[in-house]
C-alpha cells in the first residue's frame, strides 16, 4: 500500500490543523507521526485511514497497481487506537471472532494462537467490559498488527500498557509487522523506535485564519 498526500489540509471551522502537507508514504516502509498532544497527529491518522476526508488537497492509496477510492481503504487498514471502542458485551473468544468475520488474520492464526499471544487463557469467557485498560489496549494492539491487511496504523500505541506490555509490543511488531506500510503516532519513544521515516506534524501547523 502506498499513500500519497498532495497538499492536503484539514480545518476545523477557521482553525487548520494541519495544511499544505505533501507526502509519501511507501509500501514496506515505516513511519512515525510526531508531535505534541493536540497537534493533529490523530487526525491525520484518521485522513490515512479513509475514515477523515481532508478539507483541502488530495489523498491517493494505491494497492499494488489498483488505485483505491477513500471509501473502500477500510477493508486494507488495521487500526489500533485509544479511541477506537471494542464490543464490550462480547467476550474475548467472541470479540475475536466477530473480527475475522471482517478482517483475516496473518498465517492462519486461530482464536487460541491470538488468545496465546495475549497470555488470557484464564480470560476466554470474560466480556471485555470487565477488562482492566491495559488488557483492553493489548487486545486491540492484536487485533491490528495480526490482521492480514497491507496497511497498519498504531496511535499511541503504548497507551495504558506497563514496563512488561513494552516489551510485548515490541515483540508482537517484530513478528508480525513484516513488509507492511506501518505508521506509528505518538510523542513518546519507544512507540516508534523501529519507524525509518519521521513526520513532524508541527512542520505543517499554520496560525488561527480564515484564509
Amino acid at each position: 500500500m502506498d499513500i500519497v498526500l498532495s497538499e492536503v489540509g484539514k480545518r476545523y471551522r477557521y482553525e487548520w490543523i494541519f495544511r499544505e502537507l505533501s507526502y509519501t508514504f511507501s509500501s514496506g516502509e515505516r513511519y512515525a507521526i510526531l508531535g505534541p498532544n493536540g497537534a493533529g497527529k490523530s487526525t491525520l491518522m484518521k485522513i490515512l485511514s479513509g475514515h477523515l476526508s481532508p478539507s483541502k488537497g488530495q489523498i491517493q492509496f494505491q494497492n499494488g497497481t489498483q488505485s483505491l477510492e477513500s471509501d473502500l481503504v477500510y477493508r486494507q487498514v488495521s487500526y489500533a487506537a485509544p479511541y477506537i471502542d471494542l464490543i464490550e458485551e462480547l467476550n474475548l473468544e467472541e470479540v475475536i471472532r466477530f473480527h475475522r468475520r471482517f478482517k483475516p488474520f496473518l498465517n492462519n492464526l486461530q482464536t487460541d494462537d491470538l488468545i496465546e499471544l495475549l497470555g488470557f487463557q484464564k480470560s476466554r469467557q470474560k466480556p471485555i467490559q470487565f477488562f482492566s485498560s491495559g488488557m483492553k489496549q493489548r487486545l486491540k494492539l492484536v487485533l491490528a498488527i495480526c490482521s492480514d491487511t497491507p496497511l497498519l496504523l498504531l496511535d499511541e500505541p503504548t497507551s495504558n500498557l506497563d514496563r512488561q506490555g513494552f516489551a510485548w509490543y515490541h515483540e508482537l511488531v517484530e513478528q508480525f509487522a513484516g513488509n507492511r506500510l506501518l505508521i506509528v503516532a505518538s510523542n513518546e519513544e519507544w512507540d516508534y523506535q523501529f519507524c525509518n521515516h519521521h513526520l513532524q506534524i508541527m512542520d505543517y501547523k499554520k496560525k488561527k485564519g480564515k484564509s
